[in-house]
């Protein structure tokens, strides 16, 4: 009997510290990023070592431009570049994205250790696109004052939701991942009265309770499957900031079976629906960057594919194999979820941030009911 892939630690519990970096690859950087793929784990093992308290963890995403570059085997199935979107009056930008590294801790330095090395290796063979330090704010809230990630699934519901199945079995166990990362306007949204703001996001402030709004980022963010049932993802949004700087956000990084699930939500914010023109936290908040990663399992990385037109000898130098990724198991999952993964589209050019001050909220698209893309 087939054993199930061992995912990366994308079920992990929510930290009070995490880095979210994210790098493009350079032309000839292909065989450094193998590399550090392969070894990513014993350096997260290494790290964490004296501190195992901490928690240390990392997940590594893949990017749909890349992924023909490092490996000699077939695209996830959901796999594509980033969809802008142009909204009414907001807009989801499109940015450069090829490695995903989501590096999370109850400390920051835990962390930051971490990071230090992926770069030490990964160091001119690729550039530096993003670099999010967050952090756990007050009781799980964002700077927005809200509590996020209230309805993120857990136990077997998780699973459910947010790994890879008989679907795809070439790639049971990983996991699609989008990020987002959102500048929040503070003066304007602080101008509200609190009443004002939980109709914007469908809870109460102080007690976290939903409130029947149709309108509200709450249910703009709840997708249904075609037998009514709720479509969940796992959303692990953390706050960021500068005050000196002005600068206040929430990073959305949300992981799901299917990215289908996370664009809907993302859809319903910013084109609409028929219950609302556009979520009202992008009033207040600005996303500047987003890209879609491909997270493998734990097993795909433990041993690569080959790389493209190298053979199993040069596979062999980061311990793969041609087809062991994932083991070819099928995953004894309960079927794939609802609607297709859309087919992988041109890799848009990078799209500029809207020059207004602004942002999201963790809120916004961290989730302040159930796993939307909050």
């Amino acid at each position: 009997m087939a054993t199930e892939p061992e995912p990366q630690p994308v079920l992990g519990p929510l930290t009070s510290a995490a880095i979210f970096l994210v790098v493009t690859v350079e032309d000839g950087g292909e065989q450094t990023a193998r590399e550090l793929l392969a070894d990513l784990a014993g350096l997260t093992r290494a790290i964490g070592f004296g501190a195992p308290d901490g928690k240390l963890s990392c997940v590594a995403g893949v990017g749909s431009a890349v992924w023909d570059r490092l490996f000699d085997y077939p695209r996830p199935a959901g796999l594509h570049p980033f969809t802008p979107l142009e909204g009414p009056r907001h807009r989801a930008v499109a940015t450069p994205g090829d490695l995903l590294f989501h590096l999370r801790a109850t400390r920051l330095d835990l962390c930051f250790g971490l990071a230090a090395q992926i770069m030490d290796r990964l160091r001119g063979s690729v550039v530096v696109r993003d670099e999010v330090q967050g952090f756990k704010y007050l009781d799980v809230r964002d700077l927005l004052g809200f509590v996020d990630g209230t309805e993120n699934p857990v136990g077997p519901a998780a699973r459910e939701a947010v790994l890879i199945g008989a679907e795809d079995p070439q790639h049971a166990g990983g996991s699609y991942v989008i990020v987002q990362k959102y500048l929040h306007d503070l003066d304007g949204w602080n101008a509200l009265p609190v009443e004002a703001q939980e109709r914007i996001i469908g809870r109460t402030k102080a007690t976290n309770v939903e409130l029947d709004e149709d309108d509200s980022h709450v249910a703009l963010n709840t997708v249904t499957g075609p037998d009514g049932e709720e479509q969940d993802i796992l959303r692990d949004n953390m706050p960021f900031g500068s005050p000196g700087r002005g600068e206040f956000g929430t990073y959305f990084i949300g992981y799901a079976r299917t990215p289908d699930v996370t664009e809907q939500m993302l859809r319903n914010m910013f084109l609409g629906t028929s219950a609302a023109s556009h979520d009202r936290i992008l009033d207040f908040s600005t996303a500047v960057t987003g890209t879609l990663f491909y997270a493998p399992s734990a097993d795909f990385l433990d041993d690569l594919p080959d790389a493209p037109g190298s053979g199993s000898a040069a596979g062999a130098t980061v311990g793969s194999t041609a087809g062991s990724a994932v083991g070819f198991a099928t995953q004894q999952a309960s079927g794939p979820p609802s609607g297709p993964a859309q087919a992988p589209a041109p890799e848009p050019a990078p799209a500029s941030a809207p020059a207004r001050s602004a942002a999201d909220g963790s809120l916004g698209i961290g989730n302040l009911k159930r796993s939307t893309p909050s």
